[in-house]
């Protein structure tokens, strides 16, 4: 079985004279300069990145930065420019952003002091780590001045917002080693992620990208679809199209190389000992090496996927996995291949992916297909695909190959949206680019008979920050400031329930985290509905009645 490949410590190090752990010294590039980025150089591009509009200008201000980075640094600048720790958990999260310290007055901070700061605090275990680990980073954010700050802030949380899309910070690697962008973009597309290749293409050129190809054993990013209103449109994009179901289960990435088999989450987490059914499955194929992407999910007797939760569950559980998997079998199914005994079919049209995939893949195994250019017929195939308690479906171009990592117009997602008016109840303050705003919203249906509560009352469902544009960010936090009621602390502000948000959401899921026992999946925010009085919210009972029937633990 291969293992997981880790990153190498940073080099570049040694230590501090006073003890206080390893201290970053100059490292001589190929070219004969040194040179240590300092954390507020990457503060102030990230500051001024998100304060530019323009494709071009983004590009610029980032590869700048990339220039300066030497071999030693450029993955971490690399991963903080695209927003991302390279330390991929480190236990923090928003509660470790309460009570953060007073700014520097003056920079101190070079990238990588920081990241050896967050490899130590991601290390951190057993009892008392968490409050150690607060304690590590409020150390460090003594030391950082305010856009540090803000920059260290929106690391932690995955909320900075500075418009360094992966298409943007790719044509800014690019240039910054004077690599062509599509050589460059061809190595993100098989190595999964962009921060490996920068690193690579900015201490070593074109020379650094001869080690990025497809390797079975090594995960790629998936592609991903783009979401389309409804069948109609989709299939007006794409022409003729497959048109496949969207199982509401957990993505999967299977590498089968002779006898070893590795599997791989969307977000290129190896989960090999916790499927064995999906090794065993893959094993069984009459190949001998093959990538295969597709999903697995949990099916009750009658083949109803279970709510997703038992799903996400059984995928991660680690423990006693011989016992989760007889509670809750997984099943697998395939929907494309990227590689079949030494052939790399990554480039090929989809229906010849699809063709080479069923000559190895049973039918039983491949995700349920129509390949059609009538919007009747894929309406049928994805009412049924409703109907038997899946998300919907993907509208795929016959001809698109796989693009991975990217989310292209060649495969669309078309779901049932869901709509609810719902009041306001609270809201967090937000970080990074949204620091001073009123962003996460808590929100709450409204429980007329009193089931959660008193009666009239409300029943909150979750929060959200996604959807808010800047000038909705704008007008909410007057708005919300001028509701202020009850009790109030640095984070949260607690509201009157008088100010309706119109949400759109794709399903409610169990959650023992909320008084019905229930929340909102993926919630993002339409409109603010000031217009509407907060007696018109919607009802819990009209949540319940979204979420349909609930499966048992015996999977009745």
């Amino acid at each position: 079985m291969r293992t997981r490949r880790c990153r190498p410590p940073p080099v570049g190090c040694d230590s501090h004279p006073d003890g206080r752990g390893p201290n970053p010294v100059a490292v001589v590039s190929g070219d004969g300069q040194t040179g240590i980025v300092e954390l507020k150089d990457v503060a102030d591009t990230s500051a001024a990145v998100a304060g530019v509009s323009g494709r071009l200008a983004k590009t610029d201000l980032l590869a700048g930065c990339l220039r300066r980075a030497d071999p030693a640094e450029a993955e971490v600048v690399a991963s903080y420019l695209a927003g991302e720790l390279r330390q991929r958990r480190t236990g923090l999260g928003y509660a470790s952003l309460r009570d953060v310290p007073p700014p520097a007055g003056t920079p101190s901070l070079q990238v990588l002091d920081v990241d050896i700061a967050f490899g130590e605090i991601a290390e951190l275990s057993g009892k008392g780590s968490t409050a150690a680990r607060r304690e590590r980073f409020r150390a460090l954010m003594a030391r950082a001045t305010p856009s540090e700050q803000r920059l260290l802030a929106g690391l932690v949380s995955g909320e900075l917002r500075q418009g360094a899309l992966d298409g943007v910070l790719t044509e800014a690697v690019a240039r910054a080693s004077e690599v062509p962008a599509a050589d460059v973009r061809r190595a993100v597309t098989v190595a999964g992620a962009l921060v490996p290749v920068a690193a690579a293409v900015l201490a070593n050129g074109a020379e650094g990208l001869t080690r990025f190809r497809l390797t079975v054993g090594s995960p790629l990013r998936p592609m991903l679809a783009s979401p389309a209103p409804d069948i109609a449109e989709a299939l007006e994009r794409t022409g003729e199209a497959a048109v496949e179901w969207k199982l509401d289960g957990v993505r999967v990435q299977i590498h089968r190389d002779g006898s070893d088999v590795a599997v791989f989450t969307r977000t290129l987490d190896d989960i090999t000992g916790n499927v064995p059914e999906l090794v065993e499955a893959v094993l069984a194929l009459p190949v001998r090496s093959v990538v295969l992407d597709g999903e697995t999910i949990a099916l009750d007797p009658s083949g109803r996927p279970l709510p997703f939760q038992r799903t996400g569950s059984r995928v991660s559980s680690r423990v006693d996995v011989a016992t989760a998997r007889a509670k809750v079998p997984l099943s697998l199914f395939v929907f494309d291949a990227l590689h079949i005994d030494g052939a790399d079919l990554i480039g090929l049209p989809g229906t010849e992916r699809w063709a080479a995939m069923s000559a190895v893949v049973p039918a039983p195994a491949r995700v349920p297909r129509l390949v059609t250019s009538s919007a009747d017929d894929a309406q049928a195939f994805f009412d049924d695909a409703v109907a038997q308690g899946h998300e919907g479906v993907i509208v795929k171009g016959l001809d698109v190959p796989y693009e991975a990592g990217r989310r292209g117009s060649g495969w669309l997602k078309v779901k049932p949206r869901h709509t609810l008016d719902l009041a306001i109840l609270a809201a967090e303050w937000g970080h990074g680019r949204r620091q001073g705003w009123l962003s996460n919203l808590h929100l709450g249906a409204l429980d007329p008979a009193g089931t959660y509560g008193p009666a009239g009352g409300w029943v909150m469902l979750g929060k959200t920050f996604k959807g808010l544009t800047d000038t909705m960010l704008t007008w909410q936090t007057a708005e919300l400031k001028s509701l202020a009621d009850g009790p109030t602390d640095e984070w949260v502000v607690r509201v009157r329930p008088e100010l309706l948000v119109e949400i759109a959401f794709d399903g409610v899921q169990t959650s023992p985290r909320y008084p019905a026992g229930v929340a909102l999946r993926f919630a993002r925010v339409l409109r603010h509905r000031p217009d509407k009085p907060a007696a018109e919210a919607d009802t819990i009972d009209s949540v319940l009645a979204i979420r349909g029937p609930v499966a048992h633990e015996d999977g009745s």
